[in-house]
């Protein structure tokens, strides 16, 4: 059994829900070493998630964000923590939903997802920045 771990940068991002899957395999090259494991994707960010979803059609993404933003609409009077804008508090909010890592598993040195499934940044700020992830693999 043998763990790689490896903190890796994406590049920035509006807001929206981006694929970053190739990105992601792109910068962990290391992954070609497993044939069978698991792979951990944790972003260490409050303000942006990470989801699995639709590859394919990018209105799928087009409809999350506009569901989320009336789900949690950036409404400054509805929250006390905005210092860093109407976007702040709201952000926080959808990337607890969403949540903050996603397992993959890993089958011949790849991500072994579904034919229409890729790793999502649901980036929630309307300027996030550059967004850190923490890819733990565990495998043989």
């Amino acid at each position: 059994m043998e763990t790689i771990q490896k903190t890796i940068t994406l590049s920035p991002k509006p807001r929206g829900f981006h694929l970053v899957t190739d990105e992601i395999l792109g910068k962990f090259p290391e992954l070609k070493q497993i044939k069978a494991g698991v792979a951990h994707v944790f972003i260490q960010h409050t303000s942006a998630g990470l989801s699995i979803n639709e590859n394919a059609d990018p209105s799928v993404r087009r409809d999350f964000e506009s569901h989320f933003n009336r789900m949690v609409p950036e409404d400054t009077s509805l929250f006390e923590h905005t210092l860093e804008g109407p976007d702040d508090m709201t952000s926080h909010i959808k990337s607890s939903i969403l949540g903050h890592s996603v397992s993959i598993p890993v089958t011949n040195g790849r991500f072994n997802l579904g034919t229409w499934q890729g790793i999502y940044l649901c980036e929630h700020r309307n300027r996030g920045g550059s967004r850190r992830l923490v890819v733990t693999v565990t495998g043989s």
